[in-house]
């Protein structure tokens, strides 16, 4: 009994080891992120490459690109070649972002809407990590809701590229903003409940939902707030 015990012990110990490393190598790999995807914006803002990216041809271009970047990402989660590929998505959608970024700049208030953006997407990332490591009870259940709030969010986005309703744009960015909140919750506690166990997907979940809280902040900010010059 005391063999057992003492098994049973170490089981959990390393489980909980596990969990810490992977949750702490999401967080190192997530700071990381950041500088390719503002590296990206810069590239793109400095060079104007993402500028003739507008309707169906800009659509085509995002959605290729990042679907093709995240199945290589998902064929090198357990390689060395993961995270190099991971920061190339991140450069990739930072030059996406450029345009958004480069059209709310060139408001009066512009770069203040740009910190309030950033700023605001810091908190709900925070807020949401810290209830992660709060909540007790298991949230795979919710995974499906989010994932079809996901997906009729995109449908609608894709179907406002043609009818360019700005009512529409501003209720897509308030409805993405609550559901990649949700997101970045749902996926920390993923890892923290063990049902993640690789850092470098774990953090293309966390990316990704931080990404849309901050594009949809950015547009939200941008066509409520945003003052002509």
């Amino acid at each position: 009994m005391t063999t057992n015990l003492s098994s049973h012990s170490s089981l959990g110990s390393a489980t909980l080891v596990e969990r810490n490393r992977v949750l702490r190598n999401t967080y190192w790999l997530l700071s990381l992120s950041m500088i390719p995807t503002v590296l990206g914006a810069w590239v793109g803002l400095a060079t104007g490459i993402t500028a003739g990216l507008t309707g169906f041809m800009g659509l085509i271009v995002f959605l290729g690109g990042a679907f093709g970047f995240m199945y290589a990402i998902e064929k090198t989660k357990n390689s060395a070649a993961g995270v190099p590929v991971l920061l190339a998505f991140t450069f990739f959608m930072g030059l996406m972002l450029s345009r958004l970024v480069g059209t709310v700049l060139g408001l009066s208030n512009g770069a203040g809407l740009v910190m309030t953006a950033f700023a605001g997407t810091g908190g709900i990332f925070l807020g949401m990590a810290m209830l992660s490591s709060i909540i007790k009870r298991d949230l795979t259940n919710m995974g499906k809701f989010l994932f079809i709030g996901m997906i009729m969010l995109l449908v609608a986005g894709v179907a406002n590229v043609f009818i360019q309703s700005g009512a529409l744009m501003i209720t897509l960015a308030v409805l993405a903003i609550g559901i990649f909140s949700a997101f970045i919750l749902y996926d920390l506690k993923r890892v923290q409940d063990g049902t993640e166990t690789n850092y470098i997907t774990a953090t293309l979940g966390v990316y990704l939902s931080l990404f849309n809280v901050f594009q949809s902040l950015l547009m939200l900010l941008g066509l409520t707030g945003g003052r002509e010059e």
